[in-house]
């Protein structure tokens, strides 16, 4: 059990498999984090070599990320989640696309591994690819040390559109979409089936230790699921939307207990209609993007008012403490799940004493 670093981790999963279920117990779902006490932290250990080194250190990773947990107070229904991460999208580097690593993320290389259409080789996943090798061994060795004190995350595969954009290059895409939409979509379906043997692959790993799993966004699930995301759909109309991404959506959305769409700034707003004729989606989680208002900005309430309208989960991550009172008096409570961090466990604890109060009065 997770007792070593939260020790409310029953209730929590209670209040989580109602939301999941879009159904609501007392509140709505908030997940807290802080800093623990000085007396309770832990110094991470010190990166070595160089950068590569570092992402592909398999025991400094799960070390840094043990120091991280046990320095952290969870408080709500936030849980220690140990995310395997190797950069966002990385299925692309399954298939074939170098990835940069960077400090803080993994770029990939953006010179195309499918130059023309006519003599491209049929994409498959190569069981001894260096970067899902990796990935394996990054969630295994998390499932072997961790002993549920922590959840294993399944790593960022990617949308389904956005790999088509890491292994042809966007701007070649975005003319295919006109010149070659039938061949984009013979090569979506080639990478949906990767995703789901990667996907697979990951989720039996994970099950087979722990009935739990999360991924980037960090909320736990007992079922099966998984974020869906097309960053690149910003730059398509939703008639293309419609044509190229839906599909592969809605299949996902069937063959996964869960999902949560990644709805990632103002250039996908058109799309938000199409996502919500999706019966299968459970919920749609909101990122303005860069130089925008952030989550708890008011101007943001009619589109959360039209999702939670339709039956539909609204996730709303890095939320400012001091905007949670009026989403709260905003939105309904079913079927929202709020996250943020706050500076001390004490104000953690007060905002969850706030927020239960707010539905008792």
């Amino acid at each position: 059990m997770i007792w070593l670093f939260k020790d409310d981790w029953e209730a929590a999963c209670q209040r989580l498999e109602a939301w999941w279920e879009g159904e609501l117990i007392d509140r709505c779902v908030v997940l807290v984090t802080a800093p623990r006490d000085e007396a309770a932290r832990r110094k991470k250990p010190k990166p070595h070599g160089d950068i590569r080194e570092w992402w592909l250190d398999v025991e400094y990773r799960i070390n840094e990320a043990e120091a991280e947990f046990r320095s952290t107070f969870y408080g709500g229904e936030a849980f220690p989640i140990f995310f395997p991460n190797l950069g966002p999208g990385i299925a692309a580097a399954y298939m074939g696309v170098q990835p940069v690593f960077a400090e803080e993320t993994v770029w990939f290389d953006q010179a195309p591994i499918i130059d023309n259409w006519e003599d491209r080789q049929p994409i498959t996943l190569d069981e001894n690819n260096q970067w899902w090798q990796v990935t394996k061994e990054l969630t295994q060795g998390s499932l072997a040390r961790s002993e549920n004190r922590w959840i294993t995350a399944i790593t960022d595969l990617g949308g389904g559109l956005d790999l088509v954009a890491s292994l042809r290059g966007i701007k070649s895409l975005l003319m295919d979409l006109i010149d070659h939409p039938d061949a984009v979509k013979q090569l979506s379906e080639e990478i949906q089936h990767v995703w789901f043997r990667c996907f697979d692959e990951l989720n039996r790993m994970i099950h087979q230790s722990m009935v739990a799993t999360s991924s980037w966004m960090p909320i736990w699930c007992k079922g099966t699921w998984y974020p869906l995301q097309c960053d690149c759909s910003a730059m398509i109309s939703p008639g293309m939307f419609e044509e190229f991404v839906l599909p592969g959506l809605q299949e996902q959305c069937r063959q996964l207990d869960y999902s949560i769409y990644h709805w990632d700034g103002p250039g996908q707003i058109p799309h938000l209609d199409l996502l919500l004729s999706i019966p299968e989606l459970t919920g749609i989680q909101w990122t303005p993007g860069d130089g925008n208002p952030r989550v708890d900005s008011p101007k943001w309430y009619p589109l959360y008012k039209r999702i939670q309208d339709a039956g539909k989960n609204l996730v709303l991550l890095d939320t400012p403490p001091r905007g949670i009172e009026r989403l709260l008096k905003e939105l309904s409570p079913k079927g929202l799940l709020i996250q943020t961090h706050v500076d001390s466990e004490e104000e953690a604890r007060s905002l969850l004493k706030e927020v239960g109060r707010s539905f008792r009065d």
